[in-house]
């Protein structure tokens, strides 16, 4: 689900406005949903501490409430904010703003959304709304080494679409990704997936008669390790790197017009069809050109038997990219929306397994050293596993 459609979409009647909503995406709190934090229950245990503490932002309308919470490796709740009614968070983790350790989060609900900054004392000091009067979107909320903001919106274009069998005048969904700056909320840069990516590179599910059609998804914005932006779109099934000066696709992988050709390690194996994810989330950057991206491999249509995090090596003289290393979904599950994939900094891969109730740590060599779940029926958007030290 994503605040898209128009102002006056109220968020409920948003989901059945987009076809892009799909089991397990995040959803608003109820007006009955409860006040306790949601428990977690530790399947696995063996993960290092010192990796720091686990961040969800479980979503509920049921018995628990929905809101940003910290979890101990343990599974003890050690905070956890939750939202009123009708709310939702997501993308909850830490980050550093002006020198300091701050917690952050897209917090959403009716009409709209927006992302908010809580210092270490758990004070509210800032919030991010788009510019241009485009609609928040809820998946990304970036803030950048020189203390800006990198976000997602969404905004309705009109495109003739006769070639794909749409109306002449079909409203579409773009994504956009806009740079803002925190203090004043000036936007510093600003990219929209119509000016660079053709509509049928899109594998996303066509339009019912009159509604906008979601083809592209955005989901993700990070900066690679040389400063520039890597842009994922779920349905074109890919990861574009954009110049941050310019807006220009550097190179793409994955989907129609890959700048790549597709490989598979030893071991590994591609999907259905025979690419290395479908439907993704969350390219990550390690350095050397070298990526994890999430691979849900589902949309409600699965393209490949379980979901699974994969790591990717680009050699960009020869134009290559190279599945080495996948972890599985340890109860062989397929994640039909959301998920993504963190390097922790001990070098284990920590996983949320999107619209499942699962979040996983993986060591380097693919082996399992923690598994949890959320209650039945409560997802997380994202998870994280960080250090955090609390002011007094």
């Amino acid at each position: 689900m994503k605040f898209k459609v128009a102002a006056a979409l109220g968020t409920g009647a948003l989901c059945a406005a987009v076809a892009s909503c799909s089991p397990g995406s995040p959803a608003p709190a109820t007006a009955t949903a409860g006040t306790q934090a949601p428990p977690v229950t530790v399947l696995t245990k063996g993960a290092d501490n010192g990796n720091g503490d686990i961040f969800l932002a479980p979503q509920s309308s049921g018995q628990y409430a929905s809101g940003p919470e910290i979890v101990s490796i343990t599974g003890t709740v050690l905070w956890f904010h939750p939202l009123p009614a009708g709310t939702f968070a997501t993308d909850f983790r830490t980050q550093t703003y002006l020198g300091k350790p701050v917690l952050t989060w897209f917090q959403g609900g009716g009409n709209g959304g927006e992302d908010v900054i809580y210092n270490d004392r758990y004070q509210q000091i800032a919030t991010v709304k788009p510019a241009n009067g485009y609609l928040p979107d809820f998946h990304e909320f970036l803030i950048t080494p020189w203390n800006t903001a990198l976000i997602l919106a969404d905004t309705i274009g009109t495109a003739n679409l006769t070639s794909l069998g749409l109306s002449a005048h079909q409203q579409v969904i773009d994504g956009v990704v806009q740079e803002i700056d925190i203090k004043t909320g000036k936007l510093l840069f600003q990219w929209d997936s119509a000016g660079h990516v053709p509509y049928s590179d899109s594998y996303g599910p066509l339009p019912q008669r009159g509604m906008p059609w979601d083809w592209f998804h955005i989901n993700a914005v990070h900066l690679d390790t040389d400063g520039n932006l890597l842009i994922s779109s779920r349905f074109t099934w890919t990861v574009y790197k954009v110049n941050l000066r310019t807006g220009a696709i550097m190179w793409q992988f994955g989907g129609k017009h890959s700048t790549f050709t597709i490989k598979a390690a030893p071991g590994q194996k591609l999907d259905n069809a025979d690419e290395i994810f479908a439907f993704q989330h969350d390219p990550e950057a390690l350095g050397g050109n070298v990526y994890t991206v999430f691979d849900d491999e589902s949309d409600g249509q699965a393209e490949f038997s379980f979901s699974r995090a994969v790591t990717i090596s680009l050699n960009l003289a020869a134009h290559t990219a190279t599945l080495i290393k996948s972890v599985n979904q340890p109860e062989g599950l397929t994640a039909a929306a959301t998920g993504n994939a963190q390097t922790t900094r001990n070098g284990d891969l920590f996983v949320s397994w999107g619209g499942l109730s699962y979040f996983s740590e993986f060591s380097p060599t693919g082996k399992l050293l923690f598994n949890a779940k959320l209650p039945d029926g409560v997802s997380t958007y994202r998870g994280y596993r960080l250090p955090w030290n609390p002011g007094s």
